[in-house]
């Protein structure tokens, strides 16, 4: 008897002691978190300047811990930043065909393609072969036209959807992981990171303040390169070939004038800075961590202008501007300036050099720099398929990441554009370590690089075998620096100058820290929940909880009088057992109380009286049959029994389908509702009749509502 005694109040404390410890850190961050403020706001108001202090030395690693094992609240009841992010698969796609195999065909299925999975949210790989089959195989192409698999010698449309396919998903899941490490290295406290669909990422960054912060290391992929400079005559020779070109195809350039003239203001900066340019190039070449031009002696009489061969002879000079620029659309958006093999500017009056055709082109080394608001209609000419041709494949423009320019007004800057090959000598895959730091000659920011052995061994070949030529520090397509080689370096320590910012070389050290992406990934969405509408939504919930348990106790106290404050009883142990069980899905990265989960918590509290309700009738027609006390109620829990268990089965399958199948809210939902079915299923059957029966064998009167007559 004793231990079926003990065996019950088990059942009853037991539940009730292990939720109270397990939401005890929820209770003590909430109580210190209180504290917190009060002592800030002692400090703020110069009531005590130590109370902060003495808080932090007090309590501050126990609020620590009693965070970190907290109910993690999401965004909606916290307050902070939602950011939904997609993968560029149509930049994966392009980057992974071989270049020199893109043509007209290729981009129009690329082109409806990116329309068609915009529109549908279709899987982009699957858009991307219905359309290839529609609009390419019609033409003679196969996926082998275009893209090769790498150590496979028998290749096949089959063998590159597999590759392809394998490449997309790595990409995404990688995508994944490295905005995970990105956001738990900027220290963000219990975010939320989840895919949605085929290509999105959905983030929940509660407490997040700094949106423009957050949204640079979001969409920096951080494909970090080292890519060797060929700023020489190849290039502009391309450019001016491209001219020609165009000129032939078009009749001309139709170009509207305001964009197609070179840019006067930009052209005078560069004018009045080309002294200036000329000595930060002599102090570059000073710098041992840098990368110089490599200028053979080469003949420095066959510059610009040659009159003799000028097509404009005679022409007024407002005439003649036009007439250039019309024969020029592609080298008139831009400045070239020659340098001598000690690296000066070559030209008249400091103006860029102006050529007239390809075969004016001297073979020397060349610096060119890009007005902002032309770099766009640049880059347009140079990304069509058919330009793209024209230009030698190994070789590559890139702008660099900050202006080299900048007029006093602030209103225009100018960029400086640099040649590099194409393929890499190096990538940031072998990066190790990265550190913020700032530069003790300059005192501006940098980051500090380390590589692994392999890495170091590469980079040491590297610089070896190009010593006094430039190398380009790449990061997404734009340079940040490109110093020169003075000497081979050995260890695999680099430095990364160009930041503006000691904020931007921390992000970047984020950045190269958690590793590059293999696509670029865009914010399709974001919006920021502030935390008054969080506290505002915490208090509504809160609300709406109070009033359904008030609702619901005040019903079951009255109808069923003893037994239905069993039930009440039974209640407020199965929401303190749903938090409890949510708390460590929560540290486990599992879950997080949402507006939608107190919804779920408010419908378990009527689920869980629904089933008490079911047991009680049952009790209350076996004793109108006339059975004893003791053996109604085992009637009425054992026959009450499988209507339970159907409809709480039935309710949980659906709340599992909502959450394997939902995203976010309805997740939060589903979640709060499987675990209630769970914890009512416990109290109402286990809890609920150890309760009773503790009250029988004690000899106390038990009401079930039913009349007095038949008690």
């Amino acid at each position: 008897m004793k231990n079926k005694q003990l065996r019950r109040w088990l059942l009853i404390l037991g539940p009730l002691v292990a939720a109270a410890v397990i939401l005890w850190p929820t209770v003590d961050a909430y109580l210190l978190e209180q504290e917190e403020s009060q002592a800030l706001h002692q400090v703020l108001h110069g009531k005590d300047s130590t109370a902060f202090k003495a808080f932090e030395n007090a309590k501050g690693e126990r609020y620590r811990t009693a965070k970190m094992n907290r109910v993690k609240l999401g965004l909606d009841l916290r307050g902070g930043m939602y950011v939904m992010m997609e993968v560029a698969v149509d930049t994966l796609l392009r980057e992974t065909a071989a270049r020199e195999t893109i043509d007209e065909t290729f981009e129009a299925v690329m082109k409806a393609t990116h329309a068609q999975a915009e529109s549908s949210g279709d899987d982009y790989l699957d858009v991307f072969h219905a359309n290839f089959d529609r609009i390419a195989r019609p033409k003679g192409k196969s996926l082998i036209s275009y893209f090769d698999v790498p150590g496979v010698q028998d290749v096949t449309d089959e063998k590159v959807k597999e590759r392809l396919r394998e490449d997309v998903d790595g990409a995404i899941d990688q995508a994944l992981e490295v905005i995970r490490q990105r956001i738990d290295k900027f220290g963000v406290s219990e975010p939320n990171i989840t895919k949605q669909g085929s290509r999105r990422i959905v983030l929940e960054l509660p407490g997040v303040n700094n949106e423009k912060e957050m949204r640079q290391l979001l969409s920096t992929t951080a494909r970090l390169e080292f890519k060797l400079v060929r700023n020489n005559a190849d290039i502009v020779k391309a450019l001016y070939r491209i001219d020609a070109y165009l000129a032939k195809s078009n009749g001309g350039s139709k170009t509207d004038t305001a964009i197609a003239a070179v840019d006067s203001t930009a052209k005078d900066s560069v004018k009045k800075d080309t002294t200036a340019v000329a000595a930060k190039s002599d102090k570059k070449k000073k710098d041992t961590s840098a990368v110089a031009a490599d200028t053979s002696k080469k003949d420095t009489s066959k510059t610009a202008s040659a009159d003799s061969a000028d097509p404009y002879k005679g022409l007024k000079d407002e005439e003649k501007a036009k007439r250039y620029q019309k024969d020029h659309e592609l080298t008139s958006l831009i400045q070239v300036f020659p340098l001598d093999q000690e690296g000066r500017f070559i030209s008249k009056d400091g103006n860029p050099s102006y050529f007239f055709n390809e075969s004016q082109v001297p073979e020397l080394e060349y610096v060119m720099y890009i007005p902002s608001k032309l770099y766009a209609k640049f880059m347009s000419i140079l990304d069509r398929a058919d330009i793209k041709k024209l230009i030698p494949s190994d070789l590559q423009l890139l702008r660099s990441a900050k202006p080299e320019f900048v007029s006093k007004d602030l209103k225009d800057t100018t960029f400086a554009m640099w040649c590099v090959l194409r393929n890499a000598e190096l990538t940031g895959e072998y990066v190790t370590d990265a550190r913020a730091s700032s530069d003790p000659m300059t005192n501006l920011p940098v980051v500090m690089m380390e590589m692994d052995q392999e890495g170091a061994e590469k980079w040491a070949d590297v610089t070896g075998k190009n010593i006094k030529k430039k190398v380009a520090i790449v990061l997404d397509d734009q340079v940040y620096s490109a110093p020169v080689v003075q000497n081979k370096i050995a260890g695999g320590s680099s430095q990364i100058t160009g930041m503006d910012s000691p904020e931007e070389a921390r992000l970047l050290e984020i950045v190269l820290k958690a590793g590059a992406l293999k696509a670029p990934v865009k914010i399709v969405e974001e919006r920021v929940v502030g935390p008054s509408l969080g506290e505002d939504s915490i208090r509504r919930g809160l609300m709406g909880m109070g009033i359904a348990f008030l609702l619901v106790v005040l019903f079951m106290g009255l109808y069923y009088s003893t037994a239905g404050m069993v039930a009440n009883l039974a209640v407020i142990l199965n929401v303190l057992l749903i938090l409890a069980i949510l708390t460590p899905l929560v540290i486990s990265g599992g879950g997080t109380l949402t507006l939608p989960g107190i919804a779920g918590i408010i419908l378990t509290i009527g689920m869980a009286v629904d089933a008490n309700i079911l047991v009680f009738e049952r009790i209350r027609e076996e004793m109108l049959r006339g059975r004893g006390f003791r053996n109604a109620v085992d009637e009425g829990f054992s026959k009450a029994l499988s209507a339970i268990v159907d409809s709480n089965v039935t309710t949980f399958l659906t709340g599992l389908i909502l959450f394997l199948l939902g995203t976010g809210p309805v997740q939060g939902f589903a979640l709060t509702l499987m675990i209630g079915i769970v914890t009512t299923f416990f109290t109402a059957i286990v809890v609920s009749r150890a309760m009773i029966e503790l009250m029988m064998s004690n000899g106390k009167e038990i009401n079930f509502g039913q009349p007095t007559t038949m008690a």
